[in-house]
């Protein structure tokens, strides 16, 4: 567990290091903030409502895999801090289409048990993007522990976004 947090933070240092403190040549480039909510659990029973908030950055590694970071809570005090990976493709000039990986610390509070306080969330958006950079999308993600212990309920979710790009503030 030790190992794991350590890995998991090191991870998030990573990403504010590289992203906050890098001067992006233009101000479009600071990244995105993006706000969802949605619909936690869906295909279940322990359904609740699904709050976000993540920063996305605009720094690409490999020329398309760009870092994020982000918190979820849920009407059920569930809450979840993670940070991973995302990759912004264009379909169009206007359609994004972004699968993203992330990995975080999940407490369940009066929600559904996830089995592990270590889950990571795979998300496939489909979103659009407005001439001012900043887009609408929507999610649909899962978040379970691979299996890191015997109980791995996962659970899915589906989200709508606003993203506002940092040039606005």
């Amino acid at each position: 567990m030790r190992l794991a947090f350590k890995v998991i933070l090191l991870l998030i240092v990573s990403v504010l290091a590289t992203t906050l403190f890098l001067k992006p040549s233009s101000a479009q480039e600071k990244g995105l903030l993006s706000i969802g909510t949605g619909w936690y659990d869906f295909n279940d029973n322990r359904d609740a409502v699904d709050i976000r908030i993540e920063y996305r950055s605009n720094t690409k590694y490999l020329k398309i895999i760009k870092p994020w970071v982000g918190i979820q809570l849920t009407t059920d005090n569930a809450a979840y801090g993670l940070t991973g990976i995302l990759s912004d493709i264009y379909a169009s000039k206007h359609i994004i289409v972004t699968p993203s990986f992330g990995i975080g610390f999940y407490s369940d509070g009066n929600g559904k048990d996830l089995g592990n306080t270590i889950e990571f969330r795979s998300q496939l958006e489909l979103g659009y993007e407005f001439n001012d950079k900043s887009r609408v999308s929507a999610a649909v993600s899962h978040i379970s522990n691979a299996h890191l212990s015997d109980q791995n309920p996962g659970t899915e979710i589906f989200n709508i976004y606003y993203h506002i790009p940092l040039k606005h503030f």
